[in-house]
């Protein structure tokens, strides 16, 4: 399915990166990311997945109560122990869900929203693709590595620009 390769190739990106950031690049605050760290957008990636799988079986996805794992944002061999497993759990039918969220700090009761499973999943690819371009950022600034040139740039955007070389 398109969908799960689309993520699987996002997810074979951020790994690779993982890898060549050392501990301390993977945990460094980020003067451009407001103080925030790689491992952090990495965590927070990795955690809407788990949103959604979890969600899944009781038909109820709530990005909003996370867990919010220190584990993920401070050990890039665990995270991406955790890109590996979820990729492999990705796999599933399209299902009608029920998104529950927060979209206003002041509201005491949160938004039912009707969605899909593979809606969800497509959400989940575009929220990585923009996080990834965020730690690219974060990579340029802890380290002289070098990033793929589609490393956090949206798929249409890489075929536009095909286009327009053209």
């Amino acid at each position: 399915m398109q969908l799960h390769n689309a993520v699987n190739n996002v997810f074979i990106q951020l790994d690779t990166t993982l890898k060549l950031l050392n501990p301390a690049q993977y945990t460094a605050p980020g003067k451009l990311l407001s103080n925030a760290t790689i491992g952090q957008h990495v965590r927070h990636i990795i955690e809407l997945f788990i949103c959604l799988h979890n969600g899944y079986e009781n038909g109820m996805v709530d990005y909003d109560n996370r867990k919010r794992d220190k584990k993920i944002e401070t050990d890039k061999t665990f995270a991406s122990t955790l890109l590996k497993e979820i990729y492999q759990q990705l796999d599933k039918p399209d299902k009608a869900l029920t998104l529950q969220a927060c979209y206003d700090d002041t509201a005491e009761n949160p938004v039912v929203i009707a969605t899909n499973y593979y809606r969800e999943l497509a959400y989940n690819l575009e929220h990585t693709v923009h996080h990834m371009a965020l730690i690219r950022v974060g990579v340029a600034e802890v380290s002289h590595i070098e990033l793929p040139e589609g490393f956090g740039v949206a798929s249409s955007t890489i075929k536009y620009r095909r286009e327009c070389a053209q």
